[in-house]
């Protein structure tokens, strides 16, 4: 695993929830002796960002400009040429499988896309590869799970890639070579921006297909949203890991046009 790589993967720890409140929390409380007023304002910004971010009605704000793609209708789907699943990670071992299987991120996206496979018949691409060492390639993992559970069967199997840049990357060679160069986009609605601005970076025509929307569609409920809760919590980390993407992709790009 390159150096770079491991750098990214170490700040978005530092970045996100659990670690992020806690550091403005711990450095307020550090501070108050010598800057009380200072200590103070970090630890009660930790604590609400810390309610933000594990609040249902904190984390809708957060998802729902993320999760800005509606539903795909039938005539989009009969445009497409391929269907593209991307991987969302994997378990490394589970005893009645006895192995690696994706995990429930990459089956929901699976789950979908088989779906959309079986509606228009159009190929599948699983793209995914090895993040850490030790793994299987995601997207072996992936091909075996549509097909056995799903009963379709993959075309391309793209297991180079270690994050959404790279899914975009290394798909549009397989895909290009197939003269295929437009796609039916299967991955969840918050982490849809930012696929799609990767494929079409590649020259790849997108129609998204998001799935397993996070932000919640009804009315605010005071006496149950306010409340931290474990599915918010995780709506939380997805939601911000998908805002630093977003930023970090534009300050590549921006890099990238002004170098």
């Amino acid at each position: 695993m390159d150096l770079a790589f491991l750098l990214k993967k170490l700040l978005s720890v530092i970045l996100l929830p659990p670690l992020l409140p806690l550091l403005w929390i711990g450095a307020g409380l550090l501070l108050l002796h010598r800057r009380p007023r200072l200590g103070r304002a970090l630890a009660w910004s930790g604590l609400l960002l810390a309610l933000l971010l594990t609040t249902p009605a904190g984390v809708k704000l957060l998802t729902q400009p993320l999760e800005s793609f509606p539903a795909l209708q039938a005539q989009e789907l009969a445009t497409g040429q391929a269907i593209v699943i991307l991987g969302g990670g994997q378990r490394r071992y589970l005893a009645e499988y006895d192995g690696a299987v994706p995990n429930h991120l990459t089956l929901e996206r699976l789950r979908y896309g088989a779906r959309l496979a079986r509606q228009s018949s159009l190929p599948v691409l699983v793209s995914g590869g090895i993040v850490r060492d030790g793994e299987t390639a995601e997207a072996l993992l992936m091909a075996a799970s549509l097909h056995s559970d799903f009963g379709v069967k993959a075309r391309w199997v793209e297991v180079e890639s270690r994050d959404t840049q790279e899914n975009a990357r290394y798909s549009a060679r397989l895909l290009e070579a197939a003269g295929i160069r437009r796609i039916v986009l299967v991955t969840h609605a918050a982490h849809m921006r930012r696929a799609l601005n990767e494929f079409t970076a590649q020259g790849i025509e997108v129609i998204p297909a998001p799935t397993a929307a996070l932000s919640i569609d009804a009315e605010l409920d005071w006496s149950a949203d306010l409340v931290p809760g474990a599915t918010a919590t995780f709506a939380g980390w997805y939601a911000l890991h998908e805002w630093l993407g977003l930023a970090a992709q534009a300050l590549r790009l921006r890099l990238k046009i002004t170098s």
